[in-house]
């Protein structure tokens, strides 16, 4: 079975393993990142987090994720809006797992 690892960051939760590449929300940072609220690693569990386990991940880059488009209509009342939004996010590859 292959180490793989769910951790918090931004809201939402990730499973990783040693070497993927994902996208979360905008972190400042650059070179190397730690997190430490590690909920699983392998079949153990954290009561909420894993005390000790670290996944460590390194910035590939910072940038802006695809643009969302919000239409909104009122049919016969010649009302149309239409806005646009890009969330900006971190490109991360995931290093190591300690735990």
């Amino acid at each position: 079975m292959s180490n793989f690892a769910i951790f918090q960051t931004g809201g939402k939760q990730y499973r990783v393993q040693s070497g993927d590449v994902i996208k979360v929300e905008k972190l400042n940072a650059d070179g190397k990142v730690e997190f430490d609220q590690v909920l699983m690693i392998g079949d153990k569990v954290g009561m909420p987090y894993i005390s000790g386990a670290k996944v460590i991940a390194e910035v590939v880059e910072q940038k802006r994720a695809d643009k969302v488009l919000v239409f909104k209509k009122k049919r016969r009342q010649n009302y149309r809006r239409t806005k646009g939004h890009r969330q900006y996010i971190t490109v991360l590859k995931i290093t190591d797992i300690k735990g």
